[in-house]
């Protein structure tokens, strides 16, 4: 059996090794000095669903409806625009810019649950409201179950996706 010599600082060397490998990673480069000089930033969104409507909505604070598009495209929902910086006076000297400006993408995936007909975009008080429909077919159903001399009960069920054969 070999000795080993005590080290009081290995775990320290450990965590600081970890915390290096943390920080060298990609969570690095989002916050890097280049992309807060161009003003790279993106909107704020909250993606959530009922049992009729999967609901996008996205904070544009300060931004005119011209000033961003919206499409769906192979069940991929996109918004991009880009939000300007406006000096109001030639003689103003700005001391902290700290709200961020230019040009953005935002992207998701759709799941095949929903339509893009029919689909229905809002904008109010600086947050854009998308409504997506779900397809009918996989929208929640009751069912009545009849039993022999006893009350019909009913349960929920969730309808499957259609599948179609090819032929």
């Amino acid at each position: 059996m070999s000795i080993v010599r005590y080290d009081p600082f290995r775990d320290l060397r450990t965590l600081q090794e970890e915390v290096n490998r943390l920080f060298t990673g990609n969570i690095a480069r989002s916050f890097d000095d280049e992309g807060l000089a161009r003003g790279a930033w993106s909107p704020s969104v909250d993606i959530y669903e009922n049992k009729d409507h999967i609901v996008l909505e996205a904070e544009l604070p300060g931004m005119k409806r011209e000033d961003f598009d919206l499409s769906v495209e192979n069940n991929v929902i996109t918004l991009r625009g880009e939000r300007h910086f406006e000096k109001k006076d030639e003689s103003d000297n700005y001391h902290r810019v700290e709200r961020a400006y230019g040009s953005f993408t935002r992207s998701f995936t759709l799941p095949n649950t929903v339509t893009a007909e029919g689909a229905n975009a809002e904008y109010s008080n600086g947050v854009l409201r998308v409504t997506l429909p779900k397809r009918e077919e996989t929208k929640a159903r009751r069912i009545e179950i009849k039993t022999n001399g006893a009350a019909p009960r009913t349960i929920e069920a969730k309808a499957e996706e259609a599948k179609t054969a090819k032929a």
